[in-house]
């Protein structure tokens, strides 16, 4: 009897575990996964947020600026409030007093000052973006409270306070005898995610801020996995050892179109893309003399030999709408009337032998003075986008006598080529949405950047006039009319060549929710996202 006794009460005790058991593999399956691991075709290298080697998503989610740019103007993030002086020179910012850094360090005004003094004193680095040259020093005016004293009236300074990089804020712990310039030894930020393994190569996992400032994120784990673009990353998704994917900080996608459409058809998976973003364009090195492309009736030619219907249609499916201007028209100052200029084979051919390029019987490439009509056109090899519209574009321009010769590099290779002029063109994009029309303009005028573009038209000089006195221009009439000049005469030159608007792409699970984005196309507000 007593054995029976221990028998049932024996069973009654296993089953009371296993609906215990069963009762937690129930909850288990309610609950919602905590993780986004993301595809990037490289690795997040260096997160010293004041310099320029680091993963542009990455950074966005560690380190936080003052004020954010939206579509409905600057709002605070690190700075609660702030004010201008009358004439434009002087910022004094009001600090959030409820806000650390990854390491406990408090995020004042004295961190603030120690951020932006070492950013000013490795001024090279920042050449090309303004405000670097305009800041006379950093005040500290109590605990919460910052100045910032330009030299003169700048008015994208706020634009440029909101970059993902360089005044961002890393904790002063990290700082290296005071300096940044020369790397750091942690980092630290403020943001809603903070860095807590890296491998190269490989991945980096970033975890859920749980003091952030702003709430803690309810996606509790993001991971950058690095992965070949294509087809690695088109199997990695199905088979969920990646599940988000989005357009990288150069513009181009992890997979193609119809890759993202049998995700989405799979059932699994949903596409959310951003408004216009950017425009993808062709680069021309008007200043290479030795080259046809410092004629401005070649570098026309090639923008009419550019089916951009036929690119958006085919290549991008009709994601990337067909862009015949340098900037989408929801980009501020962008509203300009400009003559519209597409497809037309038979206006490159008038404007070629109007130029002296003859196309001799038998001939398949024109000469002039003994000179083919040759030139070299660069793509990012990780892009089999921009290698598609390439051959399109060779192909169209041989048919007019244009010898186009295409070659594919890394993005890296290619910025290194728009930097010293060792190009005649190369496919690129404009800055942004969160940047434009003032730092891609800005860029026409530096050394890093298209110096090489711009410097060999006709009407440079008066360019780069009205370049620096739009950002000095506090009148916004006097903005919009220098603005329209500057657009007029590149569009004119066609140095910049448009092809399309781009936008961010997000391939994502069904199930994850409030996905959205910045004004910025190189971040993306993972805190906000969260699953059903």
């Amino acid at each position: 009897m007593r054995r029976r006794w221990v028998t049932v009460i024996t069973v009654i005790m296993v089953c009371a575990a296993l609906l215990a058991g069963c009762g937690g593999t129930q909850t288990g399956s309610k609950e919602s996964p905590k993780e986004l691991v993301y595809a990037s075709a490289k690795d997040i290298n260096d997160m010293n947020p004041h310099v320029y080697t680091g993963s542009n998503p990455a950074q966005g989610v560690v380190y936080e600026s003052l004020v954010e740019n939206t579509e409905e103007g600057f709002k605070p993030l690190l700075a609660e409030s702030w004010e201008i002086s009358g004439d434009g020179k002087v910022y004094t910012f009001h600090l959030r007093k409820d806000v650390k850094f990854h390491d406990g360090e408090p995020f004042n005004a004295e961190a603030v000052k120690k951020n932006i003094e070492a950013v000013q004193r490795n001024a090279a680095k920042h050449a090309w973006i303004k405000l670097s040259t305009k800041i006379v020093s950093c005040n500290v005016i109590d605990t919460h409270t910052v100045q910032l004293v330009l030299s003169e009236a700048y008015y994208p300074a706020l634009l440029e306070l909101s970059f993902t990089r360089p005044y961002v804020f890393i904790s002063p712990n990290h700082f290296k005898d005071g300096e940044t310039k020369n790397g750091v030894n942690g980092y630290s930020g403020t943001g809603p995610y903070k860095l807590t393994e890296h491998k190269v190569d490989q991945y980096a996992v970033f975890e859920a801020n749980e003091g952030y400032w702003g709430g803690a994120p309810k996606i509790k784990k993001l991971t950058a996995k690095v992965l070949p673009a294509g087809e690695t990353t088109f199997l990695a998704m199905k088979k969920g050892e990646v599940n988000f994917l989005f357009t990288d900080d150069r513009g181009t996608d992890s997979i193609d179109v119809e890759a993202m459409t049998k995700l989405a058809d799979s059932g699994g998976y949903q596409i959310v893309r951003s408004k216009p973003m950017n425009t993808k364009m062709i680069v021309a090195n008007s200043s290479k003399t030795n080259s046809p492309v410092h004629e401005t009736a070649v570098r026309q030619a090639i923008w009419h030999v550019i089916d951009r219907e036929t690119i958006s249609k085919q290549i991008f499916k009709g994601t990337e709408p067909a862009a015949y201007t340098l900037f989408s028209a929801n980009v501020k100052y962008a509203d300009v009337d400009l003559k519209k200029q597409g497809y037309d084979p038979e206006a490159a051919q008038k404007l070629l032998e109007q130029a002296g390029w003859v196309l001799g019987s038998g001939q398949e490439v024109r000469t002039k003075n003994g000179s083919k009509l040759s030139m070299k056109l660069y793509y990012d090899s990780n892009s089999s986008s921009q290698k598609t519209q390439a051959e399109l574009i060779q192909h169209a321009a041989k048919k007019i006598g244009i010898q186009l010769e295409l070659a594919g590099e890394q993005s890296t290779s290619i910025a290194k080529r728009r930097a010293t002029g060792d190009y005649d063109l190369l496919f690129n994009q404009t800055w942004g949405l969160a940047y434009d029309p003032q730092s891609t303009i800005a860029a026409f005028t530096s050394d890093s950047s298209y110096l090489h573009t711009t410097k060999g038209i006709a009407r440079a000089n008066e360019l780069y006039q009205k370049i620096t006195q739009v950002t000095a221009a506090m009148d916004e009439n006097v903005r919009k009319s220098l603005y329209a000049d500057i657009l007029r005469i590149v569009h004119e030159e066609a140095v910049f060549i448009p092809i399309t608007n781009g936008s961010v792409t997000i391939v994502a699970p069904n199930t994850l929710q409030d996905i959205g984005f910045k004004q910025s196309q190189f971040e993306l507000p993972f805190e906000k996202m969260h699953f059903q």
